[in-house]
């Protein structure tokens, strides 16, 4: 291909001319150093292109070589425990070379050409396979096995397939096509922009347990769900996609550190390989994967970066697996693209965001999903996208959290003033909503119990009848509240303190199974019930709130998830106290 020349730098976005034959987000190398560049906007002759790296030293008349290709990720054997940069850098490998800061046109291949795989056949010559059929596995990680797939774009009758040690570039298996025999090795590329092929989307029924009682019991999300977590800064989004990342039931999670600061991806990097697997034992990033773009890190690699993860999170879908992704935050790839916007000079939209804001996110959001995998047999994946929004002043009608709610199906709304009260998760009950509230209720009905929804239904009634009562009690004091209204603040209290409040930092606290929220939470209303009952039989409201029940309920969330029989115990013992109550009073 023809070499171009830089006519113009401005900051990370470099113009160039020359360059004919190259399309738009086409990667190039730029200047000397052959810095990682994309054609983001083609002018005439003049290619403008958003480069990932500093700019600083490259000026007009520098070259510029096309490769041809789109903006692409390696798939294959050795993504699980990585850490990538935005473009897919391997980040260790980066620092061991060449020292703790990324060198200007370092390049490193995202999987390790010289580390030796063991392919196991699942089929035989001669089988006939389609695109995405399983030919081999390899056991990447004491928890994942990775299972190599035909390409989308081939099909046929296996030539030849043997049991292996070898590296991702060598060939596994030769598949006869009527193009000809292709040949097969565990390495695949695939552009980001692009999403990978499906047989078919379908509809999400399953929930994903998170472990976190305030969304798995009020605001759900289900595998293949969307969800979006907006809030001030200080309000808890990181912690709260940290908890989701270390206790969500998805298989594999790919974690995207877009624009975020360095001492948080810094915890993570530190966490995760400390983190037992509660469902297996092993460390958490034995199926994890790690994609960190901090904030010091050139800014036009931010929205590479989402784009990155997600591609990768489809690999593992395509596989079978259950994927969850974490895109912290997306207020700051957007910030990128306003940046990009306003080199080149395009109309700008609402807050100098650019006009096809929307429909990128969209894009990014869109690409999640409960599908059947493209291949010959019955095989299921589901990608969840959970994406942290980070407005300023925490105000949801920023140009960025709109656009998001637009497409995801769930609203974490984080509260500025819960968090600095230390209630954590300090997500909103009042404003958050979850559109796949009837599709969990559903699975929890037959699966954990009848009453789910309706204990759920009830206490969220109480929540809201203690707002409509704040205001009050703020004008003339609680006690001029009746009886039954001052029951029912103390039962909100207890759902507020007692349930939706979660220590992340306690070994038993942090997670709680979804049998065990439903407990907990029937705990509280077969209390409100009977102390209703109580109070119409005459007992006084000052001992119907002060029963010896009473601390069992507050101590429930510190009940071990092996012995919660010991909450159906409660009931009776609630029972017994309130019965003795109106007994004394008759």
């Amino acid at each position: 291909m023809k070499q171009g020349t830089v006519i113009r730098v401005s900051g990370p976005l470099v113009v160039a001319t020359g360059l004919a034959g190259t399309r738009m987000y086409e990667m190039v190398r730029v200047g000397e150093l052959r810095l990682f560049g994309e054609v983001i906007e083609i002018r005439g002759d003049e290619y403008s292109i958003q480069v990932y790296e500093e700019t600083e030293g490259v000026g007009p008349g520098h070259p510029v070589f096309p490769t041809g290709d789109p903006l692409s990720v390696e798939l294959g054997p050795g993504l699980i425990a990585a850490i990538y940069d935005g473009v897919q850098r391997p980040l260790d490998v980066l620092s061991a070379r060449h020292g703790d800061y990324i060198v200007r046109g370092a390049e490193e291949p995202a999987l390790d050409r010289a580390k030796k795989w063991h392919f196991v056949p699942k089929v035989e010559v001669g089988a006939e396979v389609a695109a995405g059929d399983v030919l081999g596995v390899v056991q990447e990680s004491a928890v994942v096995e990775h299972r190599i797939m035909v390409p989308p774009d081939i099909g046929g009758k296996v030539a030849e397939i043997r049991e292996v040690e070898a590296t991702v570039e060598e060939v596994v298996a030769r598949i006869e096509t009527a193009d000809g025999v292709k040949e097969i090795t565990m390495l695949q590329r695939w552009p980001v922009r692009q999403g990978r092929p499906v047989a078919r989307k379908l509809a999400p029924d399953t929930p994903l347990v998170t472990g976190q009682r305030v969304l798995d019991t009020f605001f759900p999300i289900t595998k293949g769900g969307t969800a979006c977590v907006p809030g001030p800064f200080g309000s808890g989004k990181t912690v709260v996609q940290h908890q989701l990342a270390k206790w969500a039931d998805a298989q594999i999670i790919v974690y995207v550190g877009c624009g975020e600061r360095g001492n948080e991806m810094t915890d993570v990097l530190l966490e995760f390989p400390e983190l037992e697997d509660p469902n297996t034992g092993e460390p958490l990033m034995d199926r994890t994967v790690l994609v960190a773009n901090t904030s010091n890190m050139p800014v036009a690699a931010r929205e590479a970066s989402v784009f990155t993860g997600i591609t990768m999170a489809e690999y593992f879908r395509d596989m079978g697996y259950d994927v969850a992704l974490m895109a912290d935050s997306t207020s700051r790839w957007a910030e990128a693209m306003r940046e990009m916007s306003g080199r080149l000079e395009e109309m700008p939209g609402e807050e100098g965001y650019p006009a096809y804001l929307a429909s990128r996110i969209a894009a990014f959001y869109e690409r999640s999903g409960r599908v059947r995998c493209l291949c010959s047999e019955e095989r299921l994946g589901s990608l969840s996208v959970i994406g942290a929004v980070s407005p300023p002043g925490g105000d949801i009608s920023d140009a960025v959290a709109q656009s998001t709610l637009r497409v995801v199906k769930v609203f974490w709304g984080l509260d500025a003033d819960l968090a600095y009260s230390r209630h954590f998760p300090a997500i909103n009950w009042l404003t958050s909503y979850s559109l796949y509230l009837d599709t969990v209720d559903s699975y929890c009905s037959d699966n954990i119990d009848e009453n789910w929804s309706k204990v759920r239904g009830e206490a969220m009634a109480i929540l809201q009848r203690e707002s409509e009562l704040q205001e009050l009690v703020r004008l003339v004091g609680m006690d001029t509240l009746a009886p039954d209204d001052r029951l029912l603040m103390h039962v909100a209290r207890m759902i507020r303190e007692d349930f939706l409040h979660q220590n992340a930092f306690d070994n038993i606290d942090t997670y709680t199974s979804l049998p065990k929220q439903h407990k907990m939470l029937a705990l509280i209303i077969d209390y409100y019930r009977k102390a209703q009952q109580a109070m119409e039989a005459g007992a006084p409201l000052g001992e119907i709130t002060a029963i010896a029940a009473l601390e069992g309920i507050g101590r429930a969330k510190m009940v071990p998830e092996d012995e919660i029989g010991k909450l159906d115990e409660l009931h009776k013992q609630i029972e017994d106290e309130l019965d003795a109550l109106v007994k004394a009073e008759v």
